[in-house]
C-alpha cells in the first residue's frame, strides 16, 4: 500500500493528512509546538493516536523516539560508519532493529528487516512537487511504523544538513 506525503507540511504546529493511493485520508500528522522537544503524533482517521515521534532539541547524539501508547517503541539514529550512503538504525524495543538506507534527502530510500524489504521510499511516483510515498511492501508490516520511520530518518537527514 502506498501512502502519500507531502514534505513541507512537517514544521512544528502544523497538522497535515497523509492519503492512500485511493485518496483517503490514512494518518494525520498532528505537529505540537511550544515543547522542549520536537514531537509529532500520528494519528489515524478517528483521532486515536498511533505512535508519536520525539526528538529531543538539544542532545549530544542526534536521535529521535517512537513511542506507542506512551511507551518507547523504537529509537531511530544515523549509522556513524556508513561512507557511501546515507544509513540509519532503527532499535525496537525487542532488541530487534531495521536498517534504513539510501539517498535520504532525496527521498529514495529503503526500509528493511533481516535483509527483507518492508517500505520503498520513493519521489519516483509522483509529478507533485515536495511529494513522496511510503510504499509498504508487506502486507503484515506497521504501516504506521514504517511512515513514522520515513518521516524521522529525513527529519534527522535535513537537521544534520543544517548543521
Amino acid at each position: 500500500m502506498k501512502y502519500l506525503v507531502r514534505d513541507k507540511m512537517f514544521a512544528i504546529g502544523d497538522d497535515y493528512w497523509i492519503e492512500d493511493e485511493q485518496g483517503r485520508h490514512a494518518f494525520l500528522v498532528d505537529g505540537k509546538a511550544l515543547r522542549l522537544r520536537d514531537t509529532l503524533e500520528l494519528k489515524d482517521p478517528d483521532g486515536r493516536i498511533l505512535v508519536t515521534l520525539r526528538q529531543k532539541v538539544f542532545s549530544l547524539r542526534d536521535a529521535m523516539t517512537i513511542e506507542r501508547d506512551e511507551r518507547p517503541l523504537a529509537t531511530v539514529r544515523r549509522k556513524r560508519l556508513s561512507l557511501l550512503r546515507n544509513h540509519y538504525r532503527v532499535t525496537l524495543v525487542d532488541g530487534t532493529g531495521l536498517d534504513v538506507s539510501g539517498r535520504i534527502l532525496d527521498r529514495e530510500f529503503t526500509v528493511e528487516y533481516e535483509g527483507e524489504l518492508l517500505a520503498h521510499v520513493s519521489r519516483q511516483w509522483f509529478h507533485v512537487r515536495e511529494t513522496y510515498a511510503v510504499n509498504v511492501v508487506r502486507e503484515d508490516a506497521d504501516a504506521a511504523l514504517q511512515i513514522a520511520v520515513a518521516v524521522c530518518v529525513i527529519r534527522m537527514a535535513e537537521r544534520e544538513r543544517e548543521d
